[in-house]
């Protein structure tokens, strides 16, 4: 019997194929748990629309993370730290400041998540952050700390 699963199944496929398997494990497991249904001309066809719907969505996705790329490139935080004498500096910005300073400063509501940072400044200067917005995009962002 042909099923399409609904969910992934372990040692057997992902959400969306369609895998034959015996009667009895479709009728016993697969059906009764709604971890697939049957591979039906209706059901396959349905699938089909759905799986375009999903690739359409994607490009969609791609395209508006690529605009936000593009419009993340121009911009520059400005993020104070304390420092003591010496130049030696108190504390550190993480993603998070990182990200409310892009909020409050250029607009931008990025999830803290997104930005790549792999380990926190703990000195003032000029900074490259990735800012990860799909897996095929990921823009650069300006950090400018100030040690005061």
């Amino acid at each position: 019997m042909e099923v399409i699963l609904i969910e992934d199944v372990k040692n057997l496929g992902k959400k969306g194929d369609v895998v034959k398997v015996s009667d009895g494990y479709a009728r016993n497991f697969i059906l009764p748990k709604k971890l697939g249904i049957e591979a039906t001309k209706q059901n396959l066809h349905d699938l089909k629309l759905q799986k375009q719907a999903e690739e359409k969505r994607q490009k969609e996705l791609l395209e508006e993370a690529r605009q936000l790329a593009s419009q993340l490139e121009a911009v520059k935080v400005n993020l104070t730290l304390k420092a003591g004498e010496g130049g030696k500096t108190f504390g550190s910005i993480s993603t998070k400041e990182i990200a409310n300073a892009l909020n409050e400063q250029a607009g931008f509501n990025l999830d803290r998540k997104k930005i790549q940072l792999s380990e926190p400044i703990k000195s003032a200067g000029t900074f490259t952050v990735g800012v990860k917005l799909h897996p095929k995009v990921t823009a650069s962002i300006k950090v400018v700390v100030e040690a005061v």
